[in-house]
């Protein structure tokens, strides 16, 4: 979760990457049932639940449209 601390700062591009990949993990939590695939230690998702992606995505979101205002 360190690699997300300075998210404020990153670029509107990385940003909405980070959103469809957010995006996409949680519609693969949902077709799995809450399982969801493993994924690589290098992934900056790693280790995150379903919930923790959700919330993760609303902060991410506000960023994006603070950025956009």
């Amino acid at each position: 979760m360190e690699k997300l601390e300075n998210m404020t700062e990153w670029k509107p591009k990385r940003l909405r990457t980070l959103r469809n990949n957010l995006n996409n993990r949680i519609k693969n939590f949902e077709a799995t049932s809450g399982r969801g695939k493993e994924l690589q230690k290098s992934n900056v998702l790693y280790s995150l639940t379903e919930q923790e992606c959700r919330d993760l995505l609303e902060k991410v979101s506000k960023i994006i449209k603070e950025q956009n205002s």
